[in-house]
């Protein structure tokens, strides 16, 4: 009898599948950003200010008071980009190491008064009562308090007018009026439906403020902290261009104060006074339409305007 022979299968190799490549994604509102041309040319502005910032140490070619007898009052050159003083000292290495300065006053002011104005402004609009009328009590007595004059006074007062003085002075002046505006948007947040269902679900007060209130209003404390920051550039160079600021540290206000000082604008010489400024500009010019930027993602308004315009242009 003939056996059956059992058919074999033919061995089948796996297909090596490689593994799937990690995208890195970029953040929604990162991309919303830069989606937008204002906030684009902003960040575009402020980036390269930050990363002036960052290599200033390297790409400084002098230290900023140093003084040197025979290289007074020399116009820009390739040894000197951006000239040199009335006693010598070169002006480039001004200009971009105080934007290391000017650039960590300024957020460091607008971080104290968003993180005041944010908490202060949330708290009493979810608490109302008694915390609500003493935040309104704070809230109306700041905005009453000018910040100019009252920088001036401390530093007419303190011998120590460093940094942190303005600081903590910009900070705690400038909150106030953000604070208002905060507090407004939170009351129509408050009556929202995911707010009534946390407080059925037991959740905390903590928890409700900045787990679900706050971050529905990231945007607008982003934009307060941009208007912040602005504003914070501008008080500081004007103070220190009248005299009262640091002068034993450099910084586009200081810079300014001595070329107002020596009347550098008198004698023909326009670079002591050009290039510090429009560092100041610059900065100034991206922080105001990153904040255009992030009004036009955040007002839905200002998004449906500009959609019609577009429409309307194309026809």
């Amino acid at each position: 009898m003939s056996q059956l022979q059992p058919l074999l299968e033919p061995e089948v190799t796996p297909l090596s599948v490689p593994a799937p490549r990690k995208h890195h994604r970029i953040p929604g509102w990162l991309s919303l950003l830069f989606e937008n041309p204002k906030s684009r040319f902003g960040l575009v502005l402020i980036g390269f200010m930050i990363l002036v910032a960052v290599i200033a140490p390297w790409i400084s070619v002098n230290n900023p008071t140093d003084f040197n007898i025979l290289a007074t009052r020399q116009a820009p050159s390739w040894n000197h980009l951006f000239g040199t003083t009335d006693q010598g000292s070169d002006i480039f290495s001004q200009v971009v190491l105080g934007t290391r300065r000017s650039l960590i006053l300024g957020a460091s002011a607008a971080l104290l008064a968003t993180t005041l104005a944010a908490t202060l402004g949330i708290l009493a609009a979810y608490s109302g009562g008694i915390i609500d009328e003493i935040v309104n009590f704070l809230t109306n007595v700041f905005l009453v308090i000018p910040t100019i004059p009252l920088l001036i006074v401390i530093s007419g007062y303190l011998n120590a007018r460093g940094m942190t003085t303005m600081i903590l002075v910009l900070g705690l002046t400038l909150w106030a009026f953000e604070a208002r505006i905060l507090r407004g948007q939170a009351l129509s947040l408050k009556s929202r439906d995911f707010v009534h269902a946390s407080k059925v679900a037991g959740e905390s007060t903590r928890r409700i403020v900045f787990g679900e209130i706050m971050p529905n209003m990231i945007s607008r404390i982003a934009a307060a902290f941009v208007l912040v920051f602005y504003i914070a550039l501008l008080v500081d160079a004007g103070l220190e261009f009248l005299g009262l600021g640091d002068t034993t540290h450099v910084s586009w206000g200081m810079v300014l104060y001595w070329a107002q000082t020596n009347s550098t604008v008198l004698q023909g010489e326009w670079w002591p006074f050009l290039f510090p400024g429009l560092a100041l500009v610059t900065t100034v010019v991206g922080l105001v339409f990153l904040l255009a930027g992030i009004d036009e993602l955040s007002n839905p308004r200002l998004r449906t305007m500009k959609t019609k315009k577009r429409k309307k242009a194309s026809r």
